[in-house]
């Protein structure tokens, strides 16, 4: 490891199989913290390149505990985390919207690292019990469209950095990987990203994978369509900037967002959106990330059919019942 960071310190990069031997040897607890935190320090100071991520991810794929769920095409709604924002859990609850109108979700997620409340926080506080049994999984996909991935019993090199992830609070390359490690290996994603060279590093990510995609970002800094500004939307061949009044939906502040200051506020929040008593900022930024989800499934799709199948599935309480079911299943 000495090496290696002594070359980072200089600026060079790693070539893919070196960060895939790198990444291995972390998931075996060859480094120790403070090493691991030096890692984590030298991607935060400059960009990943596209080689060091696709090292990283063949070494987590490698690792993972493989899923088989192909026979529901399904999408995956995640954000990279380490916005700073402390946002409710929209990602979790766009997930519950598409469920609800009728598409196979799963969803890959863990505790919250930079912000209070991750969507593994967010399921435990309503009681889910997390698994890696296919057929409690597939009897959740059978009984409400979704199921839950709890990234650490799939991937152990992230459950082993996590009390550095934690302890340092700060974003890492790690936010950077989680998303493309669904060990279900999604064939759609919609993905949100904190600045714009992320944005473009994933669509090269994507393109190679060859997954249908769409990658999100609003101006303003949020790694997700927050509604608070401009927001760009890349989906696989094209590229458009979109203001909130495009949607037709008024502006939101950043204090509408807000997740609150304990897991057990933000699954409040959360199930207000399920239920249909959220603020209309919450509800209205659900119903966008919910549609452009819609979209990378169904390219074919105007967004404003995208929308319309969005708010069909909250205003009808068909996503309530879906997360009623989930529950159900994953109790």
């Amino acid at each position: 490891m000495k090496q290696i960071l002594y070359r980072l310190f200089e600026h060079q990069y790693l070539y893919r199989d070196e960060a895939r031997i790198l990444l291995q040897n972390i998931a075996e607890h060859k480094y120790n913290e403070s090493q691991i935190a030096s890692l984590i320090t030298v991607f935060l100071m400059r960009n990943i390149s596209v080689d060091e991520l696709g090292g990283f991810r063949d070494a987590l794929l490698d690792m993972s505990l493989r899923i088989d769920l192909s026979d529901y095409p399904f999408v995956d709604i995640v954000g990279t985390g380490g916005d700073g924002k402390n946002t409710f859990n929209i990602s979790t609850a766009a997930c519950f919207t598409l469920a609800g109108a009728g598409y196979h979700v799963v969803k890959h997620g863990n505790y919250g690292a930079t912000s209070v409340s991750g969507a593994s926080n967010v399921m435990e506080q309503h009681g889910v019990k997390f698994t890696t049994d296919v057929d409690v999984l597939r009897r959740s996909m059978d009984a409400c469209r979704i199921a839950y991935l709890h990234a650490p019993l799939f991937n152990p090199a992230l459950k082993a950095v996590a009390p550095v992830r934690k302890n340092l609070a700060v974003r890492s390359f790690f936010n950077i990987l989680g998303p493309l490690v669904n060990p279900a290996r999604p064939e759609y994603q919609l993905l949100g990203v904190y600045n714009l060279p992320l944005a473009r590093l994933y669509t090269y990510a994507y393109q190679d994978i060859g997954i249908h995609f769409g990658v999100v970002h609003s101006l303003d800094g949020y790694d997700e369509i927050s509604l608070t500004g401009e927001f760009k939307v890349a989906l696989s061949g094209k590229e458009k900037i979109y203001t909130p009044e495009m949607l037709n939906f008024p502006r939101a502040q950043e204090s509408d967002l807000y997740g609150g200051d304990t897991p057990a506020a933000a699954a409040r929040i959360f199930a207000a959106v399920l239920n249909n008593t959220a603020t209309e900022a919450q509800r209205n930024c659900v119903l966008a990330n919910a549609a452009f989800a819609i979209q990378v499934v169904c390219p074919e799709k105007k967004i404003d059919t995208c929308l319309a199948e969005a708010d069909e599935s909250l205003a009808s309480g068909k996503a309530l019942t879906a997360f009623r079911k989930f529950l159900e299943a994953n109790g």
